[in-house]
């Protein structure tokens, strides 16, 4: 990570030209989740790049199983910029991105999470799923929400080659949770945990929030 991050750091920056606000919000040491929104695929670039110490994501594993030259350069840089690769599709995804991200945090490495599970469709906070408060009850780590703003300025869509501008990064203060502890098989503090998560990144982006998970609006539309 820390060789991709020298070699594109700089364009990236030239590029993105990141403004960021409230970095001192992350703990310099330890297992820490950084649980925010989701605009665009770059938004897995800008965060690892305004962050002093690596970022973990969870990510296809399609991204990194490619054949040929492209498919390695691909997986060198998916890899380099702290991408995880899990099967997300298969019939236990779901339970093994939340194992990779507890084995990360066990680990006392950060990992990066957007709550809402995929990107926004249309520019709106979405309702957050629970695997943010699984996360932090299993583990104890400390949830630190961000919000990445003009991202999607930039790549409009979330797909295709982002065109140059400003984006700005906004970290808010740590939540922790141990009044929850022992706690983590009831669907009401799992939910209570995930709102309070969610309403933090709305304050902290500005969005509108809208009570419904991403994917049922998208298959709607």
């Amino acid at each position: 990570m820390s060789l991709i991050k020298a070699v594109l750091g700089p364009v990236l920056r030239l590029m993105f030209r990141p403004r960021v606000e409230g970095a001192e919000n992350i703990p310099g040491t330890g297992p820490v989740i950084l649980a925010g929104n989701h605009l665009t695929f770059i938004d897995s670039m800008v965060l690892p790049l305004v962050c002093s110490r690596p970022v973990y994501f969870i990510g296809k594993d399609e991204y990194v199983t490619g054949k040929g030259v492209k498919g390695r350069l691909m997986a060198w840089f998916f890899t380099g910029v702290g991408m995880v690769p899990v099967d997300r599709d298969g019939a236990n995804g779901g339970v093994a991105a939340l194992n990779t991200g507890r084995r990360l945090l066990e680990q006392g490495k950060i990992f990066g999470i957007y709550p809402e599970g995929t990107r926004s469709p249309d520019g709106r906070l979405y309702r957050g799923r629970p695997g943010i408060a699984r996360l932090t009850l299993m583990t104890g780590a400390p949830v630190v929400p961000f919000a990445v703003i003009g991202t999607d300025k930039l790549q409009p869509g979330g797909s295709g080659l982002p065109r140059p501008g400003r984006v700005t990064v906004r970290f808010g203060a740590a939540m922790e949770f141990s009044r929850y502890e022992g706690m983590g098989r009831d669907r009401y503090v799992l939910r209570a945990v995930t709102d309070s998560v969610m309403a933090e990144v709305m304050a902290l982006s500005g969005q509108e929030y809208v009570d419904i998970y991403a994917t049922k609006a998208k298959k709607a539309a």
